[in-house]
């Protein structure tokens, strides 16, 4: 039946590090499953470029030439940050050349996230010197700077917003070699001119098909060994944060898949062999009874204890509340990833984030008393905080049973923080990523954002300790931290250097260098305002005082 071949694939990404886990290109394998509901004519063939190639190191960019300093040793302590630049996934000449044995009749390449376009220029550059098809470009990426990316010359052709019915419409235009302006959304070239569509409506949200994974076996992304699945359950913010641009992708509008429709995927993927799902949810539990009903029908027709569910693209602790975390536990979520942004009241209004530091605490307390492994995630260096502003949400959070996610802002294409700012620039873009360390602030400079970066491991070391008691101090687990040897006995041993000496130091084979621009004195303002540390398990560690060096209190 089919007669055209369309090729969707995900890009490598070059950074320090690599988020493994969250890697299934569930955005492609819509696009597969609608394209083939739509246009029966066409092949779909999804490629992941990104995971299962490996990685191999890099040349540090020029743009990120200041990081050297920070990023000085390859450290293999517990407290470490980043040193090797690499590439993720597979070379541009080994795409192209994969790319030109599929032979296609058109191209489409994914641009998710904004400091990584130059890897999607990149792989259409390639593609372009071996096989000469159609690039068409999607993504949160092209929906912020549509413009950017098509005036490449190896890009014919962007999509907008939500993809599923723009590139069937397209290829319907492609195929008749009919006129393209009526294509919602789409972006094209007429005589060098950049033209750009208006934007209509998708499909309504339960036409769309259930994502096509056929391309990929269930064991290819993976989760504490568990085949791993991606699960949509809606699209579209309510919400509008200052730091966020996904509304320019999925709009302001929720609209919510039927839990008929989400349970019967649900089973489809446990015939298939997944036994973890990941909702990728931008709001996941926005409407709380719908969450509710569909955590009732998970229980009503899965064997108890089968299958794992996680949140890792976060929660909003607005939409949770004790009943719902007891269903969600029941029905089998694990983890849960929550966003407070900031303890500080005016800095949650300025973000458009206003919601209770109370019901913050009911969330995670009861959360963790149901056993969830919580992490929390604050932002650090956002333009109008204070350094003790930051420094007193890192002390509340130490004191509370979460890991501590520590987010350095980055201006993000397209958001309202940064319309704030001058135009981004092409270099500006790249360095759109948290490594960057890219925005200083007058409240906050980069050895300070480092500092408290680092410092935040140093807290999530102590976090992850599993102590025999209710409650230590800190001298008694320190002691018996020792004795497990390993990297747990390294940090130990860094930990006491840094309070008797008042320097930490990276390990750099059998060797301890310190670490230049870690800020001590920032450090132990931190510190000294601790009057416990909460270990994930709600143990306390008690007597931080005796450790706190001759620095004063912040």
């Amino acid at each position: 039946m089919a007669v055209y071949k369309l090729l969707l694939l995900q890009p490598p990404v070059q950074d320090f590090y690599n988020t493994a886990i969250r890697l299934q290109p569930i955005g492609l394998c819509y696009l597969k499953a609608t394209v083939q509901k739509f246009l029966p004519e066409f092949q779909v063939v999804v490629k992941d470029y990104h995971q299962g190639w490996g990685r191999h190191t890099l040349p540090l960019p020029k743009e990120l030439a200041y990081l050297k300093d920070y990023y000085a040793y390859p450290d293999k302590s517990p407290f470490s940050s980043f040193y090797q630049y690499y590439h993720f996934g597979a070379s541009f000449e080994a795409i192209a050349e994969d790319v030109a044995a599929e032979q296609p009749d058109l191209i489409g390449i994914s641009s998710l996230f904004s400091p990584y376009f130059r890897e999607v220029m990149r792989c259409a550059e390639a593609i372009k010197q071996r096989w000469n098809a159609p690039i068409i470009l999607g993504g949160a990426h092209v929906s912020v700077e549509p413009e950017r990316m098509l005036r490449h010359e190896c890009i014919d052709f962007v999509i907008r917003g939500e993809g599923e019915r723009p590139l069937v419409e397209f290829l319907r235009a492609w195929m008749q070699q009919s006129d393209y302006d009526k294509v919602p959304n789409l972006g094209f070239k007429r005589h060098a001119k950049l033209i750009l569509n208006p934007l209509a409506p998708n499909y309504a949200i339960d036409d769309l098909p259930v994502p096509d994974f056929s391309d990929f076996p269930a064991n290819r992304y993976l989760f504490e060994q568990r085949p791993l699945s991606f699960v949509i359950t809606s699209r579209g913010c309510p919400h509008r944060c200052a730091f966020c641009s996904v509304h320019l992708t999925f709009g302001y509008r929720y609209r919510r898949r039927s839990n008929e429709a989400i349970l019967h995927e649900l089973q489809q993927r446990y015939h298939a062999g997944y036994r973890v799902f990941d909702f990728e949810d931008d709001n996941l539990t926005f409407d709380r009874q719908a969450m509710l009903e569909l955590c009732e029908k998970i229980i009503a027709n899965f064997p108890p204890g089968d299958l794992q569910f996680l949140a890792m693209n976060g929660l909003s602790y607005h939409s949770l509340d004790v009943e719902l975390l007891h269903k969600m536990k029941l029905a089998g979520f694990t983890h849960l990833n929550l966003s407070l942004v900031s303890a500080n009241q005016s800095i949650r209004n300025q973000t458009r984030r206003p919601h209770s530091l109370e019901h913050y605490f009911t969330v995670v307390h009861e959360a963790a008393q149901l056993g969830f492994q919580i992490v929390s995630y604050q932002i650090l260096g956002l333009p109008d905080e204070s350094l003790d502003s930051m420094i007193a949400t890192l002390v509340l959070n130490a004191q509370l049973p979460v890991l501590l996610g520590a987010s350095i802002f980055y201006l993000t294409p397209g958001s309202p923080l940064a319309q704030e700012f001058p135009p981004l620039t092409e270099t500006d873009v790249f360095k759109a990523r948290l490594t960057a360390m890219s925005i200083e602030t007058p409240h906050i400079k980069r050895d300070d954002l480092f500092t408290l970066f680092v410092t935040t491991r140093i807290l999530n070391f102590f976090k992850g300790l599993e102590l025999p008691e209710k409650s230590m101090p800190l001298a008694e687990v320190l002691h018996d931290a020792e004795q497990q040897g390993g990297r747990t006995t390294l940090g130990v041993t860094i930990l006491h250097k840094l309070f008797e000496q008042h320097s930490l130091y990276a390990t750099v084979g059998n060797n301890l260098k310190p670490v230049r621009r870690f800020q001590v004195e920032l450090f132990f303002r931190v510190w000294n305002q601790l009057e416990r540390i909460c270990t994930q398990q709600g143990r306390q560690i008690t007597h931080l005082a005796s450790f706190s060096g001759d620095f004063p209190n912040g």
